[in-house]
């Protein structure tokens, strides 16, 4: 299986990125600058690792959604090929429009840097089928901007065709209806501010984000 990691100027995540990905299909992944037009042939696996692309001028990953790569990343998720951005990577997701809403300053004001539980909402897609529908793990969280926010009729229709993907447990940041992570329409593009590859191995604490990559993998077998 083959995958890339997508490295922007403040990206600070894409190492950790790149050891789960090497950890869970046995290769080390592509590392693509993010002034690259192009992504290797035959990719699988698209990573939008977490960070503070272009020091969050304007908004946190606006000006990365708008980078010469993401047209690639784009196409290659209309191809299918599976797409995950985590943290800063599901606010450029957004900001690029791949997935609907926007990620706002904590309500707090804070920065937030702590493990926290999140329930797993659906467990039908590549990224949670290692999951059960209603578990409880936990994955750590490192953002000040990660208040989830659309309108009533999107987070319903969220709800509605089963794409939130994690919730918190517990309030967190202020984000609507407690949204965590939500996957697009056809389930191939996932975002979500909680950092699985942070939490891969016992050394890390725990290892409840390693399923998702597991998943993935034998997802895409």
């Amino acid at each position: 299986m083959k995958s890339a990691v997508i490295v922007f100027p403040g990206s600070n995540c894409d190492r950790d990125m790149a050891v789960a990905l090497e950890r869970t299909t046995g290769r080390k992944p592509a590392m693509i600058w993010h002034r690259e037009t192009e992504l290797p042939e035959g990719l699988d696996v698209v990573a939008i690792p977490g960070g503070f692309s272009y020091g969050d001028y304007l908004r946190s990953g606006a000006m990365a959604a708008r980078s010469p790569v993401m047209k690639a990343v784009k196409a290659a998720a209309e191809r299918g090929v599976s797409v995950l951005g985590v943290c800063n990577g599901f606010q450029i997701l957004t900001e690029a429009g791949l997935l609907p809403g926007a990620l706002m300053r904590n309500a707090n004001l804070s920065f937030i840097c702590r493990d926290v539980p999140l329930k797993v909402e659906n467990s039908q897609s590549a990224f949670t089928s290692r999951y059960g529908s209603g578990e409880a793990i936990r994955i750590p969280v490192a953002h000040h901007d990660g208040n989830y926010q659309a309108d009533e009729a999107t987070l319903d229709r969220l709800e509605g065709e089963g794409r939130v993907a994690f919730r918190y447990v517990e309030a967190c940041n202020g984000s609507a209806r407690d949204i965590a992570g939500i996957v697009n329409e056809s389930g191939n593009v996932l975002g979500m501010m909680p950092h699985p590859e942070r939490m891969v191995e016992p050394a890390h604490g725990g290892d409840d984000g390693l399923r998702l990559f597991e998943g993935l993998i034998e997802a895409i077998g």
